[in-house]
């Protein structure tokens, strides 16, 4: 009785929900691929996740922006990226250096008025300090590029000093470490009140460092090679019902979406840029490869080792049961092969911080599997992000699938309902323009659709606009290519010469939605860093 109770306030939101707001967990992954976690198909061990899956909903069709800051400032904002000066228009700067608007305030800021206390642990990638956003603790894990030091991270928006001897550092676990020491100051000093807590974990972008005892389990796991795991977990996807698509056809010919020559030249004969077939490599190069999946396997392995830590904790901390947790990734995997930092030395261990290693569109494919190209592009291997829901009191339904296609920006509406507040209720006057993501709210309690116009796309040319199932999509410099996601997710059949006036409409759609987005991010262009720049020149 009482869960049904809980799902009849849910579905419809009603007040008294609101008197025993739930706590909120978002964890967010760097560069896993759709089919990473075993719930999505994968033969990566994730017991946590898959946990997680099996005691509450996975999302078959929620989305990304396709890289990494446009989807932070998206997911805690509830706004797409362009509108808010976090990614660029055709008309109006934006990026990595865009400051959002005033109005366009991260969720903690939100949560506040209801009494959240808010907490972050791991990667930023949003404009502005961390504490200035909202949290009240954070753990800012700056220094991506070499998983055992702490140095260049931030606590509390303080350069932090690395331990003298930092021997058994590594920063997925010393991410999990600080959120579970948030959790456990909440559990004591603020018992009574609701938590908000974000958990970004680096893992599994490059450089692909791992654990020796993390590496070791997958060591020789992937030597029958990309092509072989893609029909493997694509037959698993089929099983579990996650997709009803065919899978796609390898794109032998299209490599890392940015060159650098000389990336291949350090990283040795054994590197390949792209998805070749399996058979026409040589023996070193399959031994490469295989090893580097094995490394990004152990990555994924271990980040999932410490959501269990992180649950563990809830549990112990009494808060589990009320807790809504969501676990997403802000892109698909990585078809990029670069060399930064402190460089790559092809003597040290493959893993170990002297290297420099990055996944490549071989195992990338496979990782997005069944669907077509990697991060930075607009199509579904780009963009497309497991997302698994679960929260024990709110939730009762288990190990569910929802078909509706959501998005990022759809978290903090979401969020704010269970919560019970409203931009309205908070804007002191102030003006907020309508929020662009849509609660999942309904979907959470039944497998329906949410009702929205569009979902739409823009990063570095690449395009791309979903209507209903229909999906208009480009590369950058490409012609415009039409899909039916109905039942062909992976982008195999394009329409758009079949159809030329559905390609027409949904350009227009397109279009409209571009130009909404312009007209909201011009007026407040003169305040953005790039637009001064350039005027200085």
């Amino acid at each position: 009785m009482k869960t049904f109770i809980a799902l009849f306030c849910l579905v419809t939101a009603c007040p008294s929900l609101h008197a025993d707001k739930p706590n909120v967990v978002i964890i967010l992954a760097d560069d896993l691929g759709f089919s990473d976690a075993g719930c999505y198909g994968g033969e990566i061990a994730t017991p946590n996740l898959d946990f997680l899956a099996a005691n509450g909903l996975r999302f078959t069709q929620s989305y990304n922006t396709a890289r990494c800051w446009p989807t932070r400032s998206a997911l805690l904002t509830g706004y797409y990226a362009q509108q808010i000066h976090r990614d660029a228009l055709p008309d109006v700067p934006g990026g990595g250096q865009g400051v959002r608007q005033k109005w366009a305030k991260l969720l903690p800021e939100r949560l506040k008025s209801a009494g959240y206390h808010s907490y972050h642990s791991g990667k930023w990638h949003i404009d502005g300090d961390v504490i200035a956003g909202g949290f009240e603790r954070s753990l800012h894990t700056k220094n991506d590029g070499n998983f055992f030091t702490a140095k260049g991270n931030l606590i509390n928006d303080i350069v932090v000093k690395p331990a003298a001897d930092e021997t058994g550092y590594y920063v997925t676990t010393a991410t999990a470490d600080y959120a579970i020491d948030c959790l456990k100051d909440h559990a004591k000093n603020h018992k009574n009140s609701p938590f908000f807590q974000y958990i970004a974990f680096i893992s599994p972008h490059f450089p692909l460092h791992a654990l020796p005892q993390d590496i070791a389990k997958y060591r020789d796991k992937y030597l029958d090679g990309w092509d072989e795991m893609r029909k493997t977990r694509f037959a698993r996807q089929k099983a579990m019902g996650i997709t009803n698509t065919t899978l796609s056809e390898l794109e032998r010919d299209v490599g890392p979406p940015y060159a650098f020559p000389d990336a291949m030249e350090k990283l040795g004969p054994g590197e390949v840029n792209r998805p070749l077939p399996w058979s026409e490599l040589t023996k070193e190069q399959q031994r490469f490869q295989a090893t580097k999946m094995a490394i990004h396997a152990a990555m994924v392995d271990r980040m999932d080792q410490e959501i269990g830590r992180v649950l563990e904790q809830l549990r112990a901390m009494g808060a589990y049961e009320n807790t809504l947790i969501f676990f997403a990734s802000d892109n698909g995997a990585s078809a990029e092969i670069m060399v930064r930092g402190g460089g790559h030395d092809r003597s040290a261990a493959p893993g170990s911080a002297a290297s420099y290693l990055c996944l490549g569109p071989g195992f990338s494919s496979a990782c997005n599997t069944p669907f077509r190209r990697h991060k930075t592009w607009v199509h579904e291997g780009g963009n497309s992000t497991p997302l698994i829901v679960h929260w024990p009191k709110g939730i009762a339904a288990k190990n569910e699938l929802r078909h509706t296609p959501g998005h990022v920006i759809d978290i903090v509406p979401t969020v704010l309902e269970l919560a019970g507040v409203t931009l309205e209720r908070q804007s002191n006057g102030e003006w907020i323009p309508t929020a662009t993501g849509k609660s999942l709210v309904p979907a959470l309690g039944k497998d329906i659709n949410i009702q929205r116009d569009s979902i739409w796309w823009l990063h570095e040319g690449n395009r791309a606009i979903r209507v209903d199932d229909w999906k208009l999509v480009a590369a950058k410099g490409d012609p415009w290519e039409l899909y039916d996601l109905r039942s062909d997710r992976a982008e195999q059949h394009n329409l758009a010469a079949k159809m030329p006036d559905k390609v027409k409409e949904l350009e227009r759609a397109w279009q409209l939605q571009s130009a909404s987005f312009t007209e909201l991010a011009l007026k407040t262009v003169e305040e953005q860093p790039q637009t001064k720049a350039k005027a200085k020149k």
